[in-house]
């Protein structure tokens, strides 16, 4: 693509550093509304473990990152404006949807932003289908893996602890949920603080004609921090709708959910897939709390939640679409 202006270029950047904040803090629930639901942490020390930990678990690879930057459309075929219109389209969406307090995957809206700015770009045929098909099944295959190790695990640690007296187990779970909490939030940081990555590293590759997209060192420890800084910002809202309406939690049945949750995100991100931390632990939530009784969830909240995750996609696509068709009457103004 032609080079565009300087302007341009240092949006993308800006928006890219904008997305990982974003994303940190509407997504800091995916990793402490467990445990602040049970009442295991505070808040103030969830949003400090969960950031902490959230930032261990961005600088720890860049599979993802790769995976976002080369691996849904075809660098060679897009622009900056691209990159910028597919930054607008998924935070304008994970912004609305932040505002009604619901939990939507911000995987999901950076993927549906980015291919629709790119196929209004230039066409169908710049979508990489080997590496989009991967992330598309995992729309399918992280809610119900997640839902099924949530059932499965509570289901073996209560048939494994049933001798046992209430008031002995608690206070043990109430420690193995801390460490759990940690392992959600690292799980969490290795897989969603990779995106902003890797849509910076397609950026700079952009903007300076690199042959590659490579993500440098920098690059990881910047977006990771970011991220980690968005977390411990915190997400007020949907820690509510996570960890208190969806379903009552004590510290066994959060204890089971993020282990659940957060073993699905970490053999993705071995695999290099973006999933949506988002979809595995709320379905490890609600298979944790269907597995005691299926009137335990609010199954109201949970449609509702269900039918965002189904407009994500399409919702991104659109304004990913949209929002390139008015950068691209705007951008030449700016030359």
């Amino acid at each position: 693509m032609g080079q565009e202006p300087a302007l341009v270029f240092a949006l993308a950047v800006l928006l890219a550093y904008v997305y990982a904040f974003v994303g940190g803090f509407t997504d800091a629930a995916n990793a402490i509304a467990t445990s602040v639901g049970s009442r295991v942490l505070s808040p103030r020390a969830a949003v400090v473990l969960a950031g902490a930990f959230n930032l261990l678990g961005g600088l720890s690879g860049t599979a993802v990152a790769l995976t976002i930057g080369k691996g849904l459309v075809d660098p060679a075929a897009l622009s900056l404006t691209t990159v910028v219109a597919g930054l607008g389209g998924a935070m304008t969406w994970s912004l609305l949807t932040y505002r009604v307090g619901i939990p939507v995957s911000e995987t999901h809206g950076l993927i549906g932003g980015l291919v629709g700015a790119a196929v209004a770009t230039a066409g169908v045929g710049v979508v990489q289908w080997q590496g989009l098909s991967k992330t598309l099944a995992a729309i399918v295959a992280s809610p119900a893996l997640g839902f099924i190790g949530g059932v499965a695990l509570i289901v073996a640690i209560y048939r494994s602890l049933h001798r046992k007296s209430r008031g002995r187990v608690m206070p043990a779970f109430r420690h193995l949920q801390r460490a759990s909490a940690a392992y959600m939030a690292f799980s969490h940081g290795r897989n969603d603080a990779q995106k902003p990555m890797g849509v910076l590293a397609l950026a700079l590759a952009l903007h300076y004609g690199w042959e590659e997209v490579t993500v440098p060192v920098w690059i990881v420890v910047s977006c990771a921090s970011v991220a980690a800084v968005g977390t411990a910002y915190g997400g007020w809202r949907i820690i509510r709708t996570l960890g208190l309406r969806i379903t009552a939690l004590d510290p066994v049945q959060g204890f089971a959910a993020e282990v659940a949750g957060a073993s699905v995100i970490q053999g993705a991100s071995e695999l290099g897939i973006p999933i949506s931390t988002t979809h595995a632990i709320t379905s490890s939530i609600l298979g944790v709390g269907a597995a005691r009784r299926v009137s335990a969830v609010r199954w109201g909240i949970t449609f509702r939640i269900f039918l965002s995750w189904l407009l994500t996609l399409p919702a991104t696509m659109l304004l990913g679409a949209v929002a390139l068709w008015v950068l691209s009457r705007a951008v030449p103004r700016l030359e």
